[in-house]
């Protein structure tokens, strides 16, 4: 079984941008929504996600904060952009910038499309209480807000946020 632990965070300024390493283009759907889980009725998401060249699926537990169940499957491609076609809610598209800092990788993801103008930094960790060296560029935590999980960005995107 894998556990994800990460948290994530607000991203401020564009500091980050030189420091990135990578750039990987994501396009990701939920075949089940956020109402299914928020009622108990399921108590895991069911993402598909195309990254680059390659596609997973993934199946996320529903817990809130930073330790969740977390199973992550390759898929042919083609598959993937079946899948896409039955997600449900919205698609989320982003980039996500690879960036090192303080012996870490953080994930910064860049939204575009219904979401665009969010942007938020996440880092996996080895252990819950694990210190992190923050980058000057990492914000306001969001890690127990529901609202910056992917799965409620498809259902309520950031552009129909009343700010």
């Amino acid at each position: 079984m894998g556990i994800e632990i990460e948290r994530k965070f607000l991203v401020t300024g564009d500091g980050w941008r030189t420091a990135a390493h990578a750039v990987i283009p994501m396009a990701q759907g939920y075949i089940n929504d956020a109402a299914a889980l928020d009622s108990g009725a399921q108590k895991a998401s069911v993402r598909v996600r195309i990254q680059g060249g390659q596609a997973f699926l993934n199946l996320k537990s529903r817990e809130i904060g930073h330790t969740r169940q977390e199973f992550d499957y390759p898929i042919p491609v083609d598959d993937a952009r079946a899948l896409l076609a039955l997600s449900v809610g919205g698609l989320i598209d982003k980039r996500r910038h690879l960036v090192e800092h303080g012996g870490l990788v953080w994930e910064v993801d860049e939204f575009l499309g219904d979401n665009a103008g969010l942007v938020v930094a996440e880092v996996e960790l080895e252990h819950a209480d694990q210190s992190i060296a923050m980058p000057a560029w990492v914000g306001e935590e969001v890690t127990d807000d529901v609202r910056y999980y992917n799965l409620a960005l498809a259902a309520h995107p950031f552009s129909r946020w009343v700010r």
